[in-house]
């Protein structure tokens, strides 16, 4: 009897006006436990860090896969969302060297895929390797702000990671949108089009 490989997959990016949503996927080994897995947005960064590391170490397989700013634009950020979780199954694979089994996904709606899936919500809490995804995807996206910062300091993607606060609104009012910015998503849109209320 073969192992079962079941792949847990979630996404982080989502809410931001700026920049890819990005998805991670892990299979994690059952001889080689991780202890403290848990929803990415419940762990310190520096706690994430740590397990990221980890998971890379001891995860049977892992991917990560995105969609970009234009993509988001072009299709809607819920079937980028799907595109970039199917591309982080897909980057699983090549490591795995086959589909896994199964696919369990964060949410209430998977991708299409040629495996079995499940959509669980909240998912990051009850499934081990589904909190192990959002820590892969959190930690990757995390990192892209922080570059993203380096390039366009004046904006704070490294305090609010492209998030819609009030500093990245006045931030956009006063210095327009960058390329990495989606167009797509209102308060951009409004800020190009030189609507200031």
């Amino acid at each position: 009897m073969s192992l079962i490989w079941i792949c847990g997959v979630d996404e982080v990016g989502r809410g931001p006006l700026v920049g890819a949503v990005v998805a991670g996927a892990v299979v994690l080994d059952p001889n080689n436990p991780i202890e403290g897995l848990r929803d990415s947005k419940k762990l310190t960064p520096a706690r994430r860090e740590f397990l990221y590391e980890q998971i890379m170490e001891k995860a049977k397989a892992w991917g990560v896969g995105e969609a970009s700013p234009a993509e988001i634009d072009d299709i809607n950020i819920l079937q980028a969302t799907m595109l970039a979780m199917r591309r982080a199954i897909e980057d699983l694979t090549i490591r795995l060297g086959a589909w896994p089994d199964k696919a369990l996904i964060d949410g209430n709606r998977c991708p299409e895929l040629p495996i079995s899936a499940e959509a669980i919500i909240k998912g990051d809490s009850k499934e081990p390797a589904i909190s192990a995804a959002s820590i892969i995807a959190k930690v990757t996206r995390d990192r892209q702000m922080q570059a993203l910062d380096k390039l366009h300091p004046q904006y704070g993607f490294a305090q609010h990671m492209g998030y819609p606060t009030e500093a990245h609104f006045a931030a956009l009012k006063e210095f327009g949108a960058c390329a990495e910015h989606r167009r797509s998503f209102s308060p951009v849109r409004r800020v190009l089009e030189g609507v200031t209320s």
